[in-house]
């Protein structure tokens, strides 16, 4: 059994600078107290949550273009992974979050670890649309109704950056049916069952019908 990552641990793996490092502290300090009220992650994975948490939102970073902007993540829930990608220095970040507490959660993390973003307390579907360069999202629905979801965000520069798990292949094949797009596979560097999926050059197939 792999142990645990810690906060040095991390920060050697990926050399963010000490400042950073002290506000994902304070993060992390928040998402334990919190998640012994309300369920933000897993309670399993709350002892490992460097690695299980914090790198995985991390590893996002790298496909990211700081020229790029705005980013949108979509059920945004603890903040993972667009409020931590938030505090690594990600620009115009947008949280949209439609449970109340979890919400609650999100304006208080971005009060404790001085972190700009716009939070979003409400469904995605009750803000008026806007086109994105990155949509980000884990753990928020299989693939295609996760498509849906982004969908108001897109235009034709947009790159999606989702966290999947082993169902990766089958919600590609379904989501093949209503989408064409191109597909980038990567390798999770937090969890070997875990796949980070770039789609870029969405576009939503003519439904039976229509047209």
């Amino acid at each position: 059994m792999t142990a645990p990552l810690s906060r040095d641990g991390f920060a050697r793996l990926t050399g963010v600078s000490r400042e950073t490092l002290d506000r994902l502290e304070a993060y992390v300090a928040l998402l334990r107290s919190w998640n012994r009220r309300i369920n933000l992650v897993g309670r399993a994975t709350i002892g490992d949550v460097w690695r299980r948490h914090i790198l995985d939102s991390w590893q996002l970073q790298a496909q990211l273009d700081p020229e790029r902007r705005p980013l949108v993540d979509i059920g945004s829930g603890a903040g993972l992974p667009g409020l931590v990608l938030a505090i690594l220095g990600a620009p115009a970040v947008h949280l949209i979050e439609a449970d109340l507490r979890k919400a609650a959660f999100l304006a208080e993390a971005l009060r404790v670890t001085g972190t700009s973003a716009k939070l979003w307390p409400k469904r995605s579907d009750r803000i008026a649309p806007f086109p994105a360069a990155f949509i980000t999202a884990r753990a928020v629905a299989p693939l295609p109704d996760l498509l849906d979801l982004a969908e108001p965000f897109l235009d034709t520069h947009s790159i999606c950056l989702f966290l999947k798990g082993k169902s990766v292949e089958d919600e590609l094949t379904l989501a093949a049916k209503a989408w064409k797009m191109r597909i980038a596979r990567l390798s999770s560097c937090s969890d070997p069952s875990g796949t980070l999926l770039r789609l870029e050059s969405l576009t939503r197939e003519p439904r039976a019908g229509v047209g």
